[in-house]
C-alpha cells in the first residue's frame, strides 16, 4: 500500500518539500517495522484498552489529524492573527505524531499488538523524533512529535502542538476512562 492511500491528508500539506518528507517519513517507520499498513488498520488504536477495541490505529490517527485541522483553521478565522497557526507546520505533526509507535509495537502469536522490548525503553515521541530526524523534517513539525503525548508536559509548547496535543488526548481519554467504569 501506497503513502498516499494510508494517509491522503498528506495531500493537505501545501509545501512540497515538507510534504515529501512526512510521505518518507512514513515509508521508513513502514519499513523498520513488523508492522504492515494492513495491520495499521486492523490492531487498535491504543493498548490499554483490549483486543476488542473497533477503532483501530488509522481511525485515531486520521480523527486527530481532521481534528487539529479543523481546530488551526478555526484559529485562524476567529482570532485576528493574534494565535495564528502555520496549517502546514499542524497538519504534519498531526500525522507524524504516532508514527514512532510503528517501531513501539509487536505483534503477539495471536496477531494482537503488543508494546515490544523497544517500545518499553524508548516510547514513540522518541523514536519517532529520531525517524523524522532522519527523513529531514524541520524542527517546528519534530517538536510536535516530541511534545503530543505527556513527554510533553515539561516543555513550553507551540501553539501547534499545543492543538495536536489536545485533538489526541480529547480521542483518547473517553476510551481511557472508559476502563475505570
Amino acid at each position: 500500500m501506497k503513502i498516499l492511500e494510508l494517509w491522503p491528508e498528506i495531500a493537505w500539506i501545501k509545501n512540497n518539500e515538507l510534504r515529501e518528507q512526512v510521505t518518507k517519513t512514513w515509508e521508513l517507520a513502514l519499513k523498520r517495522s513488523i508492522l504492515s499498513s494492513e495491520d495499521l488498520n486492523n490492531i487498535p488504536f491504543t493498548l490499554l484498552c483490549g483486543p476488542d477495541l473497533k477503532v483501530t490505529f488509522m481511525d485515531h490517527k486520521r480523527s486527530v489529524v481532521h481534528i487539529a485541522r479543523a481546530a488551526g483553521e478555526k484559529c485562524n478565522e476567529f482570532y485576528h492573527g493574534e494565535l495564528p497557526v502555520n496549517m502546514d507546520i499542524l497538519i504534519a505533526g498531526a500525522i507524524l505524531a504516532d508514527v514512532g509507535k510503528l517501531l513501539e509495537y509487536v505483534l503477539d502469536e495471536n496477531g494482537r499488538a503488543i508494546q515490544g522490548t523497544y517500545g518499553k525503553y524508548l516510547r514513540h515521541p522518541f523514536s519517532g523524533v529520531s525517524i523524522a530526524e532522519e527523513c529531514g523534517v524541520p524542527a517546528e513539525v519534530c517538536h510536535i512529535i516530541a511534545t503530543h503525548a505527556g513527554e510533553g508536559n515539561m516543555v513550553k509548547r507551540t501553539t501547534e502542538a499545543y492543538l495536536v496535543h489536545h485533538a489526541d488526548f480529547m480521542t483518547f481519554l473517553p476510551f481511557k476512562e472508559r476502563l475505570k467504569v
